[in-house]
């Protein structure tokens, strides 16, 4: 073979391996996973003031059961819709919320398996199909009915403060994203705090009424009534006898529970009763089912008309002429989504830690006393320099009933304000509220 030949043949060879080596050689990949990476998982989520529904649902390992929270604004008002369409202090909370959900990244790409969801707590708490472990707590944002932003939030990161395994819900994708959320789906965490609308310097008497109930006859027992006056800043109770004060810790501690009492769940009553106890200057025979409800808490009525506890009653009275009476019920057995909405979770039996209260108010109709009207009302139609003895006599007169009428008017208007509160609503409030608020004379009562 001659050399030219040689050459060629070599060249060609060289050329082939070339080639293979070419198409052999390892390319660089770039997935979509990590073009992702950096971007904005909502990029067209900027304000969070647009948000009108929050929606998170967790799963209960001990139940095996979602357990949905959901706050929504309608008809000119926020509510719980999983709690009775209760009334929610939402907006604030809610844009916070939402606020930390915006500009939220893909920071880095953990796994396209959905096997790992499991490890990862990223399986949709919603999946009928899926184990019951590892599920994620799965966050909706809504402006109406348009989805703002909805996420599935996993377990954290090994050792990376505020980054959790994340993804979306119609994605199997999951990437690591830092979360910094101020997320609660407690119910008393979105609610009005100032139940009794109440500041404590306005107290001025309490009433602890001692009682029990034979709930075969409906008879009472009145074992004691405490009254508790204020006077020149100093509390007195009745029949407190010589060496005695009241405990002015324990009274203290009583006014300041009232002043910020706080609930942690609610029972909607029937119509008929929630409307009865809104008229408030008139009264309704009851029927059957609504008996049957109050009783289901705690509350009876007697033979002779009056609403009464299981566990007796507490009044008090304010500066604003209203008198608020606070009965105690049942015992409300379990925890979580049981006592705070009740439903199929609600159980008669078990570790009771809360109890119900029905709350109403009235205005004391002579609270405050009527001052003398004026005798005639001929200042009116005269400047100040003509302005007789008896004129101006009169025209104080006139100024005192009228700031008089205005308390009235003030005190009455509280009232109803504060019946179409209540009215719906049977309350549950903490073991320690209800402890703090039930006492006895032996605890108010003490040597000096």
């Amino acid at each position: 073979m001659g050399e030219n030949k040689k050459t060629l043949i070599y060249i060609c060879a060289a050329a082939v391996l070339a080639l293979l080596a070419f198409i052999m050689a390892p390319k660089k990949i770039t997935p979509d996973a990590f073009v992702e990476q950096g971007e904005i998982f909502f990029p067209d989520f900027t304000d969070p003031n647009e948000a009108t529904t929050l929606e998170v649902i967790s799963f209960d390992q001990n139940s095996g059961q979602a357990v949905p929270f959901k706050v929504t604004f309608e008809n000119g008002l926020w509510t719980i819709p999983s709690h009775y369409d209760y009334p929610a202090d939402g907006k604030e909370r809610l844009a916070k919320t939402a606020t930390g959900l915006i500009g939220i990244k893909k920071d880095d790409f953990r796994t396209d398996n959905i096997s790992e969801h499991e490890q990862l707590g990223v399986v949709d708490p919603m999946d009928a199909t899926a184990p019951l472990t590892g599920r994620g707590q799965k966050i909706t944002i809504k402006a109406g009915e348009k989805i703002l932003a909805e996420l599935i939030i996993g377990n954290q990161v090994a050792g990376r403060k505020n980054v959790r395994f994340v993804r979306l819900p119609d994605q199997k994708r999951v990437y690591s994203a830092r979360i910094d959320l101020d997320l609660s789906t407690k119910f008393e965490d979105w609610i009005e705090t100032d139940l009794l609308n109440v500041m404590k310097h306005k107290i001025n008497k309490v009433v602890l009424k001692d009682y029990s109930i034979n709930e075969r006859t409906y008879s009472v027992d009145n074992r004691d009534i405490l009254n508790l006056t204020l006077k020149d800043d100093l509390w007195s109770a009745n029949k407190m006898g010589s060496g005695k004060v009241v405990d002015s810790a324990k009274m203290n501690a009583l006014l300041s529970t009232l002043d910020e009492l706080k609930i942690v769940g609610v029972r909607p009553k029937p119509e008929g009763l929630s409307a009865s106890l809104k008229l408030t200057d008139q009264k309704q025979n009851l029927q059957r089912s609504e008996i049957r409800s109050l009783q289901s808490k705690g509350f009876y009525i007697s033979r002779d008309g009056q609403l009464l506890s299981n566990e007796g009653e507490m009044q008090f009275n304010t500066s604003d002429g209203v008198k608020y009476t606070l009965r105690f019920g049942e015992v409300v057995y379990g925890s979580g989504l049981a006592v705070s909405a009740g439903g199929d979770e609600a159980s008669s039996e078990g570790a009771g830690q809360n109890r119900y209260l029905f709350i109403t108010s009235e205005f004391i109709s002579n609270y405050f006393k009527e001052p003398a009207k004026p005798k005639n009302r001929a200042f009116e139609n005269k400047p100040d320099s003509l302005l007789t003895e008896t004129d101006q006599k009169n025209k104080e007169l006139d100024r005192k009933h009228k700031d008089w009428q205005r308390q009235v008017e003030n005190g009455r208007k509280l009232s109803n304000d504060l019946n179409e509160r209540f009215a719906d609503w049977y309350y549950v409030i903490s073991s320690d509220s209800f402890d703090k608020l039930h006492l006895k004379r032996k605890d108010l009562v003490v040597s000096k």
